[in-house]
């Protein structure tokens, strides 16, 4: 008998030991985190507007992006989007850009973007559209406000005929706590060849582009926005009238 409670208090001791003993195990065969992450989103658009000017046709588009972001503040991504445009028919029915870049917080509370992009079309007339362009911007977060300003700058090249195109916008964003609703505003000015003015035929000077809108977060992957989009330049229906935007967006 005694022997026997002997074997059984060694066996509960082992059997303790043990179960201390596998959590310590676990958290040492436990992976590093990854300095490499994933992100993107699905969004249908009830009209692609690109500073201002439609490249759907006014009709509805399909985008998305997917992004390799590392700990550093290097990324690299693409974004594709539908088109039907029929004043520029050079551009076909897709478009797919691929961009790199750096951010990260260069000052207290001043975070940093600067990268290239380059925009394709690969089932449209290639060489006639595509366009290598690259983009810089400073922003900042204070309370529920958010503010960013940038500039995107492409040269001289046989896409844009021969001419450069510059482009300066600013964004405000406002966010209503514990409602899901932000607000945002954006102004941008585009001086050279895709200048709205130009696009539209009514001079080769610069001109402006404006939004307005909302979004409204139904979960934390899941959201909803319409927005308010001009432009300068002629109204041309389905190009560069102003318009009212709808969309929802699936992030993961």
């Amino acid at each position: 008998m005694l022997t026997s409670m002997r074997g059984l208090g060694a066996a509960v001791t082992l059997s303790i030991l043990a179960l201390t003993a596998t959590p310590a195990f676990a958290d040492e065969a436990e992976a590093p985190a990854s300095d490499f992450t994933f992100s993107g989103y699905v969004t249908g658009v009830t009209d692609y507007r690109f500073r201002g000017l439609s490249y759907s046709g006014g009709d509805f588009a399909i985008q998305g992006s997917i992004n390799l972001n590392h700990s550093s503040g290097f990324y690299i991504g693409t974004w594709a989007s539908s088109l039907e445009q029929d004043a520029f028919d050079i551009y076909g029915s897709t478009e797919v850009d691929i961009y790199g870049g750096w951010t990260g917080e260069v000052a207290k509370g001043i975070t940093a973007d600067v990268g290239l992009t380059y925009y394709s079309y690969p089932n449209g007339t290639v060489g006639d559209a595509n366009i290598l362009e690259p983009y810089a911007s400073l922003s900042t977060t204070m309370g529920p406000v958010s503010a960013k300003v940038g500039v995107n700058y492409a040269w001289e090249q046989d896409s844009l005929g021969g001419q450069d195109n510059l482009y300066v916008f600013s964004d405000l964003g406002y966010t209503i706590a514990d409602t899901g609703v932000s607000l945002s505003a954006h102004l941008g000015y585009t001086d050279g060849v895709l200048s709205p003015k130009a696009l539209t035929g009514v001079s080769t000077g610069g001109g402006f582009d404006y939004s307005v809108g909302a979004s409204y977060n139904i979960t934390d992957k899941l959201s909803v926005g319409v927005s308010y989009v001009g432009a300068d330049g002629a109204s041309i229906d389905g190009f560069s009238n102003d318009a009212a935007v709808g969309s929802i967006k699936l992030a993961f």
